[in-house]
């Protein structure tokens, strides 16, 4: 029974992802934002929805759910900086010949750069301030200032992103269900809904049936979070970016990336630093070293436009490092 359920959230997951890129895609043309804003803001936020629900629920479990809500606000930026990244590489060599850029990934490097270097700046508050002995009252008001410096990440990212998509260049609207014309308001929203909750719940269910297995192998509640949570909840970012980078479209696939690290970096730490007492063992350290080196080795190569052989084994070594020190320490 649990395999099945495993599929059917999988199923989920990617008939969900591809519900929301697409709408996503109409969403962005209709407010004429560039392809790196709606990757960085509309899909990055929309998708990261999953993992900045599961520490909500955890903390309102009580207290045994700290260490789910840590393991979950941690482990995915580190998910997305390693295995996610390592997926953009695969994906841009797999389908190098059907390409317009090949091997190369052409992002829109203003945004993603802005995003990475936001993310690599943000992220360290949340290490430094989860190890030293802060009041309740210093930890609200660095929540406070995180918010406002996403807030003001968002304004700039709007203003900086480019490349406007022509609607020729979109698939029709998966609810349009006449494809003669544009689609209106009700069929996209009610598009974006159907697919974030299908993403949401498949998330969720994914996470559950992966604790029922965790917990009967004696896995440490903190190490699953860290590690299962973020694998389940980032998949809706796998999965969009995956068929972004097939498309050939680079700025959207590593913008829902490269989004959702800067938002993940900001908005459920501060949320986390309000709720809980955010203290940070030498696991969830880890994992944030680990992400922060990811994040900064994916600007370096983001900026180079090129995701090769030695950039997948980088990102996976990374990833499998982390899963020898948990498992050896």
């Amino acid at each position: 029974m649990t395999a099945l359920l495993l599929l059917a959230s999988f199923v989920l997951i990617v008939g969900g992802a591809l519900l929301f890129t697409n709408a996503i895609e109409w969403a962005g043309h209709r407010l004429d934002m560039g392809q790196g804003a709606v990757g960085s803001l509309l899909a990055a936020v929309g998708t990261a929805m999953p993992e900045s629900l599961i520490p909500i629920v955890a903390v309102l479990a009580g207290a045994e759910g700290t260490d789910i809500a840590i393991g979950a606000v941690i482990g995915a930026p580190f998910m997305l900086a390693t295995i996610a990244m390592m997926l953009v590489a695969i994906s841009a060599f797999a389908y190098r010949e059907r390409r317009d850029s090949g091997r190369e990934v052409r992002s829109d490097l203003p945004t993603t750069t802005l995003d990475l270097v936001f993310f690599l700046a943000l992220f360290p508050v949340a290490l430094i301030v989860g190890v030293l002995p802060l009041p309740k009252a210093a930890d609200v008001v660095i929540a406070g200032l995180l918010i406002v410096a996403y807030g003001l990440y968002a304004w700039r990212t709007v203003k900086k992103s480019e490349d406007v998509q022509d609607e020729a260049d979109l698939k029709p609207l998966t609810f349009d269900t006449s494809r003669e014309d544009p689609p209106n308001r009700f069929q996209l929203i009610g598009q974006l809904v159907v697919g974030l909750a299908m993403i949401i719940g498949g998330a969720e269910l994914f996470v559950e049936e992966l604790t029922v297995v965790a917990e009967s192998l004696g896995i440490a509640t903190l190490v699953l979070a860290l590690v299962l949570a973020p694998l389940a909840t980032e998949l809706p970012e796998k999965a969009n970016s995956f068929l972004w980078i097939r498309r050939s479209k680079d700025s959207l696939a590593v913008g829902n990336i490269t989004g959702a690290m800067a938002f993940q970096s900001t908005i459920p730490v501060a949320l986390m630093l309000i709720l809980i007492d955010w203290k940070l063992d030498r696991y969830a350290l880890a994992a944030g070293i680990v992400a922060l080196i990811g994040g900064a080795i994916a600007l370096w190569r983001l900026r180079v436009r090129t995701f090769g052989a030695p950039a997948i084994v980088v990102f996976g070594s990374l990833f499998v490092a982390f899963i020898v020190f948990v498992t050896v320490a």
